[in-house]
């Protein structure tokens, strides 16, 4: 089964990923996740990256696409896997489609998680990080100790890309680039809009219905 997740910065598509790579044992891919594991290791990749990452803009398609296409040839994509964070430009979307159609797969599910850009601003100015993955949130889920992680005791911190001042940026660069991927896959069938307000165990049980 092959996941897409759609939806704007802060919308909650990696916590539900999270969850759904869990319910359905495949692996949960997040560009943005192997691009800051690259920008923490000093990585050319890293580098290249940060320099987009840091002001709220999108890493150019060619680099995004690189990195995809040598995730998903790796074993474990076998039975299928979540895309988070792509396809973002209709550009990345075709070339997904070159991609699968060597493996010989095809998607499955486009859930498109909607937010107001109201919601998307406050979700993640309060959002917090930790190096071992895990997600927090100062008022939807804050950590039990303030600015220590639950699971493995390590200062949480904020993203450079959460930062108030990238916030609007990376809003327009998404309405820009990534809201057509909405009309994209509508055409072809495969578009499932998710109200992603709800606390995040009410959108997954939405999710997993439809699934």
């Amino acid at each position: 089964m092959i996941i897409i997740l759609l939806g704007a910065p802060g919308s909650g598509k990696g916590t539900q990923a999270k969850m759904l790579s869990s319910k359905f044992n495949i692996p949960h891919i997040s560009t943005g996740d192997i691009f800051r594991r690259n920008i923490k290791e000093n990585t050319l990749l890293g580098k290249k990256a940060k320099m987009y990452i840091d002001k709220g803009q999108l890493v150019p398609d060619e680099v995004t696409c690189e990195i995809v296409d040598d995730r998903i040839n790796m074993d474990d994509c076998r039975n299928g896997f979540i895309l988070d964070g792509f396809p973002r430009t209709i550009f990345q979307a075709n070339e997904l489609e070159n991609m699968l159609q060597k493996l010989q797969l095809e998607i499955n599910y486009v859930l498109n998680i909607v937010v107001t850009n109201q919601s998307v601003i406050t979700r993640i100015s309060g959002r917090r990080m930790c190096n071992c993955g895990q997600i927090y949130h100062i008022d939807r889920n804050p950590t039990k100790i303030d600015g220590i992680c639950d699971v493995c005791g390590e200062a949480t911190y904020i993203r450079d890309d959460d930062q108030p001042k990238t916030i609007k940026t990376r809003l327009q660069a998404y309405h820009q680039a990534t809201k057509p991927l909405e009309d994209y896959y509508l055409k072809k069938g495969l578009l499932i809009n998710i109200d992603g307000e709800p606390a995040p165990k009410e959108v997954f049980n939405e999710v997993v219905t439809v699934i």
